[in-house]
C-alpha cells in the first residue's frame, strides 16, 4: 500500500473513531472534527488515481444510517443546519444543509472501506476514491465549509 493510501486509511480510522465516540466527547469535539476533515480531504486527493469513469454503488444500511444521523443531529443542535447556495427563504426552517447528514454519509463510506481495507486494500482504496468523486466528496466540502463558518463565529465548542 502506498504512503498516501496508508495515510488515508489512518485518517479514515481516526474519523470513524471520533464519530463512534460521539457520546464520550468533550466540548471540543467539533474542533477535532474541523481539524481532521481537511487532512482527510488532502489524503484522498493525494492518491492521484484516474477519475472514475464507471458508476459506483454503495450498499447502505438505512436503519443504521438514520440512527447515526439522528444522534449527530441531536448532538449538534442548532449547529447542524446551514444555508446551501440555492436556499432563498429567510427563515431557518428553509436551511437545507445538514452537518449531521454530511458527517453520516462520510462515515458510512469510510466505515465500509475500513471493513474491507485489511483483506482487500486496493479495492477499499479504489472504493473510497470512487465514492469521494461521485458522492461523499461533496459532503466533505460542505462539512468543511460549515465548520469554517462555525469557527469564524466562535461556535465550535459544544
Amino acid at each position: 500500500m502506498s504512503p498516501q493510501a496508508n495515510e488515508l486509511k489512518t485518517l479514515a480510522r481516526n474519523y470513524c473513531e471520533l464519530v463512534d465516540r460521539l457520546h464520550e466527547t468533550d466540548s471540543d469535539w467539533l474542533q477535532h472534527l474541523a481539524t481532521l476533515l481537511p487532512r482527510l480531504h488532502a489524503a484522498v486527493a493525494s492518491l492521484n488515481l484516474p477519475d472514475p469513469k464507471e458508476g459506483y454503488y454503495q450498499e447502505v444500511d438505512l436503519d443504521a444510517r438514520f440512527e447515526l444521523f439522528t444522534q449527530l443531529r441531536n448532538h449538534l443542535g442548532d449547529r447542524d443546519s446551514y444555508w446551501m447556495e440555492f436556499d432563498v427563504a429567510g427563515d431557518e426552517q428553509s436551511m437545507s444543509g445538514s452537518l449531521a447528514d454530511d458527517l453520516t454519509d462520510i462515515y458510512c463510506e469510510l466505515k465500509k472501506g475500513l471493513m474491507r481495507v485489511d483483506g482487500e486494500p486496493e479495492r477499499a482504496i479504489e472504493d473510497w476514491y470512487k465514492g469521494y468523486h461521485l458522492h461523499w466528496g461533496q459532503h466533505l466540502v460542505d462539512a468543511e465549509r460549515h465548520l469554517y463558518e462555525l469557527r469564524a463565529r466562535k461556535q465550535l465548542l459544544i
